[in-house]
């Protein structure tokens, strides 16, 4: 694991857990259900990102809120918001914030306990296999309060233990976490290995143009998770969800 994220999780371990909420399960939106709607459009299906990172700076609500329309106007199946507040400049609230636009919320985060996955309402919640977390038990106790675990995988190996769970859905990452380096036959090398499996699969990290995003779902991509490239002009994303 590459410096920076070891730093990352120690800093999240000794912010601790926030205070658990809770929500009616029966609330939950369907990201399989928004992205399948987005290719009868006519589009790529896009989970567009909210990344205080790549402006380097927090955001305030009316941001956030004003990012999520905006992404919905623009045509996004889905909304993923960084929590994360040491390195990407995240917030709990952006999730509650982004939700408010009426697409699936993706919250990503370093989720290493179980007490992390109720500090905030979302649709779907990311768990990265390189963490070494129990993918069964976070899996479960996921779904049991109503989130469905996107489990991110950025090798072979990690991809066979995420195949090996209860997981429906499952993202490559395209970045390197030992050396940070994004490379897009990362997931052009995994994703017929997991095609193959019949999971619901999302193409993560290095999309930057229409062409990219072309690349990945001739891969096998059944969504696509773009941040930086939407965070400095969130229209872009009509160019780049374009078949």
């Amino acid at each position: 694991m590459h410096s920076l994220i070891d730093d990352i999780l120690q800093s999240s371990r000794a912010r601790g857990p926030g205070a658990g909420e809770g929500w009616p399960v029966e609330e939950r939106r369907d990201l399989v259900a928004s992205a399948r709607a987005a290719r009868g459009r006519g589009t790529i299906p896009i989970i567009a990102e909210i990344k205080p990172k790549a402006l380097g700076r927090t955001l305030a609500q009316e941001e956030v809120a004003a990012y999520a329309r905006a992404y919905a106007q623009y045509g996004a199946c889905a909304i993923s918001v960084l929590t994360e507040p040491t390195h990407f400049l995240g917030r709990l609230e952006n999730a509650r914030t982004a939700r408010q636009a009426g697409l699936p919320v993706l919250r990503k985060d370093f989720i290493f306990s179980e007490e992390q996955l109720s500090e905030v309402q979302a649709d779907l919640v990311l768990l990265i296999a390189a963490l070494n977390i129990d993918l069964d038990d976070f899996i479960a106790a996921a779904r049991a309060i109503g989130m469905e675990p996107l489990v991110e995988v950025h090798s072979e190996e990690e991809l066979e233990r995420a195949l090996g769970t209860e997981a429906e859905i499952i993202g490559i990452n395209n970045r390197n976490l030992k050396t940070l380096e994004v490379d897009l036959e990362t997931f052009e090398r995994l994703a017929p290995r997991a095609r193959e499996a019949g999971v619901f699969l999302v193409a993560e990290s290095g999309v930057h143009s229409p062409e990219d995003a072309r690349r990945m779902v001739q891969a096998g991509a059944d969504a696509l998770l773009v941040g930086t490239e939407l965070m400095a002009e969130p229209r872009r994303l009509k160019e780049i969800n374009r078949l």
